[in-house]
């Protein structure tokens, strides 16, 4: 599986970015609805460890789910629990997946 260099939800086209260092402290992956882009984190900024293909999918999923909760005008997209649960259980049912 690949991570997408763009995704569309809704009529909101994202740009999705890998990127090696967060642009918030303490965060793995971001979603900002305005300025329409999703940031999943690479490295580890704390210990520098590139992060597994699993765990950058799911980091790509959860902030994928935040963002099609917002654009269905859910308040579980604010819902980290949900969203964390949700997300990673999807991420294990696609890898999971025999073609």
């Amino acid at each position: 599986m690949e991570i997408p260099k763009q995704i569309k939800v809704g009529k909101k086209l994202y740009v999705v970015n890998q990127r090696a260092k967060p642009r918030k402290r303490f965060t793995v992956g971001e979603v900002n609805y305005d300025a329409k882009y999703i940031d999943v984190v690479t490295h580890s900024n704390f210990t520098g460890r590139a992060f597994k293909r699993e765990e950058l999918y799911d980091t790509f999923w959860h902030e994928l789910t935040h963002a099609i909760l917002h654009e269905m005008g859910s308040p579980l997209h604010n819902d980290e629990a949900f969203v964390t649960k949700f997300s990673s259980l999807l991420n294990k049912a696609i890898l999971s997946a025999k073609f």
